[in-house]
């Protein structure tokens, strides 16, 4: 069995660990703060792009321990998840609508 756990390779970065500290920081700053980022327009939306890429961060970290490959697809899919949703964000945020251009 020591045979075994020796030839287990663990790959964690200290850069990845410190990146998912900060986001789960500032998710936590978010959730406290959420009377203000309702004031946000589409802010679900937004929070959703950011839970992508706090997800993503987390693969990041469990990749090095296990189901290498799975965790880095998943990783990286998220990575396009949270783009796609932000560029969804940004096109409601900032997009207007015909009725406004009447107005």
């Amino acid at each position: 069995m020591v045979e075994v756990m020796q030839n287990v390779r663990v790959m964690l970065y200290e850069n990845e660990v410190i990146m998912f500290l900060l986001g789960a920081g500032i998710f936590v700053f978010i959730i406290l703060n959420r009377a203000h980022v309702r004031r946000i327009k589409a802010w679900k939306i937004l929070f959703a792009s950011y839970c992508f890429l706090l997800t993503s961060w987390l693969l990041t970290i469990l990749e090095g321990f296990l189901l290498e490959s799975w965790f880095n697809f998943l990783e990286h899919l998220g990575y396009a998840f949270s783009a796609a949703v932000f560029a969804v964000w940004i096109w409601k945020s900032f997009h207007k609508s015909r009725l406004e251009d009447k107005l």
